[in-house]
C-alpha cells in the first residue's frame, strides 16, 4: 500500500518509467545471482549454469583461457609500474611471475612429480582457477543489473535496523553478503570494491565486509560437505554454517584490528524520518535509478573491473596456493601454528582436538584443506573442520589476494589477525555445533 502512494509523492523519479527502471534490470540481476534454476537435472544460480556452460564451451581450451589471463595478471603491474607501489605490490608481482611458471606446469605436466599429483597443481588449476577465471568476467556482466539501478540503496534503507546495530555496516551490504554466499566472494568483493570506490562505505565498512561476509559461496560448500560425508545432514550444517559465520563477524567488527580502521564516508545511507522507511527507501531507489547510466555503459565499465579482478587474482591463487598446499604437506608449520588454536578445541574434550587444529590452521593456505586433512575424522572434528573451512573466510590461496587486489586498506599483517580471531571463534562454536548435529541425526 505504501509503495504505489510513495511513488505517487517522488519527485521527477516517482514515474512508472524510472519504477520499471528500478524493477526490472534488478528483478532479472536478483534472478541470476540468487535463484536456483533446475537445468539437466542440476539445480544452482543461472550464473553457475553460465560458468559451467562456458566451460563445457571452451573444453580444453580452458584452461588455455585461465593460462592467458594468468600470464596478463603476472604482466600487468610490470606495465603499469605498480610494482613500485610497496614492498607488498613488489612481492606480490613476484608472486603471480612464479604463478605463470606453475600455470604452464599444470597444463604441460612439466615439472616435479609431487607437483602434479592430485592435490597439488591438478586441484589448484582444475577447481580453482579456471571456475573463478570464468565467474568473475561473466558475472561482473550481469552485475551491472544488480548495483547500478537502484537496488542496492532501496535494500539498504530497509536493512539498517538490522545491519547497522549487529554488524556495523550499512544496510545496503546485506546485498554483498548474500552475493558472497550465493555466488561467489570474488563477486562480492567485486560489489564492495566499487561501492567504497563509490564513497559509500568507509574504510572500516569495506573492511568488515571483505573479512567477514566475503566467504565461499553455497555451490562450494557443497564439495566440503561431500568430502567430510555430511550430506546426510545438508541442511543442518548449511545453516549453522551460516549462523556461525556471521555470528563471528558480529564479535571481530568490535575487535582491533577492524574496530580501529576508519569510519569516514563520503555518501552514506539516508537515515529516514520516523515511521517513513520504506517511503525513504523507495525514494532512495528511485532517484538512483533516474540518474543511472545506460545499460551498455554500466555492463562495459563492470566487465573492464572483473577482468582486471580476475587477472590479478589467478596468479597469486597458482603460485601462493601451491605454497601453502607443499607447507601442510611436508612441513610442520601448520601442525605448529595449529596449537596455538587448541586450546578453543580441547574445551570441549575432543578426540580429534589436536588433528582438528592443525587442519584448521591449513585454512589459512587454502579453504579446502581442513576437509582434506579432516576428512576420515569422527563426526563432531568433520562437521567443525567443514564449518571452519567457510567461516574462516580468508585464506592465501583465492580471498586474501583478491582483497589486496580492491582499493580496500587491508595490509597482509591486519587480515592474518582478523583471520586468526575467526578461526578461534569459528572452532569455539563449531565443535559443540558438532555435538548437537550429532545428537539431532541420532549419533
Amino acid at each position: 500500500m505504501d509503495l504505489p502512494e510513495s511513488a505517487a509523492q517522488a519527485p521527477r523519479g516517482g514515474t512508472w518509467l524510472t519504477a520499471i527502471k528500478l524493477f526490472v534490470p534488478s528483478a532479472l540481476g536478483i534472478l541470476i545471482f540468487f535463484v536456483p534454476v533446475s537445468i539437466g537435472g542440476r539445480s544452482t544460480i543461472p550464473l553457475d549454469h553460465m560458468v559451467t556452460g562456458a566451460r563445457s564451451a571452451l573444453g580444453e581450451a580452458s584452461g588455455y583461457y585461465a593460462l592467458a589471463l594468468i600470464v596478463a595478471g603476472a604482466a600487468y603491474p610490470l606495465i603499469t609500474g605498480s610494482w613500485r607501489r610497496s614492498a607488498t605490490e613488489r612481492v606480490f608481482t613476484v608472486l603471480k611471475l612464479a604463478g605463470v611458471a606453475a600455470a604452464l606446469m599444470a597444463i604441460t605436466g612439466w615439472g616435479p612429480a609431487p607437483l602434479h599429483e592430485p592435490d597439488m597443481l591438478p586441484f589448484l588449476f582444475d577447481k580453482l582457477v579456471i571456475p573463478v577465471g570464468l565467474i568473475v568476467p561473466i558475472g561482473a556482466v550481469f552485475l551491472a543489473l544488480l548495483i547500478g539501478y537502484g537496488l542496492l540503496e532501496l535494500v539498504g534503507v530497509l536493512l539498517q535496523p538490522i545491519m547497522r546495530p549487529i554488524w556495523r555496516t550499512p544496510g545496503r551490504s546485506a546485498i554483498d553478503a548474500v552475493a558472497s554466499f550465493v555466488g561467489s566472494y570474488s563477486i562480492g568483493l567485486l560489489i564492495t570494491n566499487r561501492v567504497y570506490q563509490a564513497g559509500q562505505y568507509s574504510a572500516r565498512e569495506a573492511a568488515i565486509i571483505a573479512t567477514g561476509f566475503s566467504t565461499v559461496s553455497a555451490t562450494f560448500m557443497i564439495i566440503v560437505a561431500r568430502t567430510l560425508n555430511l550430506m546426510d545432514v545438508w541442511n543442518l550444517y548449511f545453516w549453522l554454517t551460516l549462523a556461525i559465520t556471521f555470528l563471528v563477524t558480529a564479535v571481530t567488527v568490535r575487535l582491533p584490528p577492524l574496530a580501529r580502521l576508519d569510519d569516514a564516508r563520503s555518501d552514506g545511507e539516508p537515515e529516514p524520518p520516523a515511521g517513513k522507511r520504506l517511503t525513504t527507501a523507495w525514494h532512495t531507489g528511485l532517484a538512483v535509478a533516474e540518474k543511472a547510466p545506460g545499460l551498455h555503459r554500466s555492463v562495459a565499465l563492470n566487465v573492464r573491473e572483473g577482468l582486471l579482478m580476475a587477472i590479478s587474482i589467478l596468479p597469486s591463487i597458482m603460485s601462493v596456493g601451491l605454497a601453502g598446499l607443499l607447507l601442510a604437506k611436508y612441513t610442520p608449520l601448520f601442525e605448529w601454528l595449529g596449537w596455538a588454536f587448541y586450546p578453543f578445541v580441547a574445551i570441549w574434550g575432543l578426540d580429534d582436538g589436536a588433528a582438528l587444529a592443525q587442519a584448521a590452521a591449513a585454512g589459512l593456505a587454502e579453504m579446502f584443506l581442513p576437509a582434506l586433512l579432516m576428512a576420515e575424522a569422527e563426526f563432531v572434528a568433520r562437521f567443525a573442520a567443514g564449518v571452519v573451512s567457510v567461516s574462516a573466510v580468508l585464506f592465501f590461496s583465492a580471498s586474501i589476494p583478491c582483497i589486496l587486489s580492491t582499493s580496500i586498506p587491508l595490509s597482509v599483517g591486519r587480515i592474518v589477525v582478523v583471520w586468526f580471531l575467526r578461526v578461534a571463534l569459528s572452532l569455539l562454536l563449531a565443535v559443540p555445533a558438532g555435538y548437537l548435529v550429532q545428537a539431532l541425526a541420532g549419533g
